[in-house]
């Protein structure tokens, strides 16, 4: 396997050339996506807006749902007789008094407060 001048066939250099500038290149990617992995800042903050923008989606969607609620019970709020909204109050206060329970002892200690506050000055 000689040529002319007595030498041994070399490889293809462009084809070697291309294989380096390949390897290069793969390893330039390679070592900037580890870089990437270790820069634990910068990773946190990515997550910290993530989290923040499933947040802001989750809060508009539970917004609506809020609106809609709303609106439908201001609806049959309307279009219900006082006598009837005042009996399906009581039976709900009956079924489970706690919330009725809890607003009032929220109200009485709101109270406190205000004429503690009101007293000191």
């Amino acid at each position: 396997m000689s040529d002319k001048n007595g030498s041994a066939a070399k490889p293809d250099l462009v084809a070697l050339r291309e294989d380096i500038r390949q390897t290069r290149a793969d390893l330039g990617e390679t070592v900037q996506a580890l870089a990437a992995r270790a820069d634990v800042k910068a990773r946190a903050r990515e997550q910290v807006e993530e989290t923040k923008q499933r947040v802001l989606i989750r809060a508009a969607e539970m917004t609506g749902r809020a609106r809609e609620a709303a609106t439908g019970a201001a609806v049959r709020i309307r279009e219900t007789p006082p006598r009837e909204l005042a009996h399906q109050a009581g039976t709900r206060v009956r079924a489970n008094p706690m919330p009725a329970v809890l607003m009032v002892a929220g109200i009485a200690a709101l109270a406190g407060i205000i004429l503690i506050v009101r007293g000191r000055r």
